[in-house]
């Protein structure tokens, strides 16, 4: 008899946000670099989650710059429209790779795809992390 298979983690969350009158370009509809901004704020809510935000990224030694990112635009998004934010750890072991969607909250219908990369920085030396530090997959309580 096989053993049965161990849990799938679901490293993700998901928030829901109107775009407010000060997002809109000329054409009245969210001005493509706001998306970046809805981005970074459901990446620190999931970040939060596991209690290793920016802060505690500090704190632990290490700087996590954002070396890719990648967004495609399906649809616009527009003011007072209900919008759900979601983001989901999908790579951790030598970068730490976010995917996002941004969906209309009503329809479910996807406006944008998106995804980031990180890679983790010793603080002190400046020098790249080929491999993600052990904190993290603490923060995500994975077991060595």
């Amino acid at each position: 008899m096989s053993e049965p298979a161990a849990p799938v983690q679901d490293w993700s969350h998901s928030l829901e946000l109107s775009p407010a009158f000060h997002d809109l370009d000329p054409m009245q509809i969210v001005w493509h670099g706001h998306y970046l901004k809805y981005l970074e704020l459901v990446r620190c809510a999931l970040l939060q989650r596991y209690d290793y935000d920016y802060p505690q990224m500090a704190e632990s030694g290490y700087a996590w710059p954002i070396v890719d990112l990648r967004t495609k635009y399906v649809r616009p998004a527009r003011y007072g429209q209900r919008l759900k934010l979601y983001a989901q750890i999908v790579e951790w072991e030598y970068r730490l790779k976010i995917r996002y969607l941004i969906s209309d909250a009503d329809s479910g219908e996807v406006m944008t795809r998106a995804h980031t990369v990180q890679v983790a920085v010793d603080a002190r030396s400046g020098e790249m992390c080929y491999v993600s530090p052990p904190v993290l997959r603490e923060r995500l309580g994975i077991a060595p």
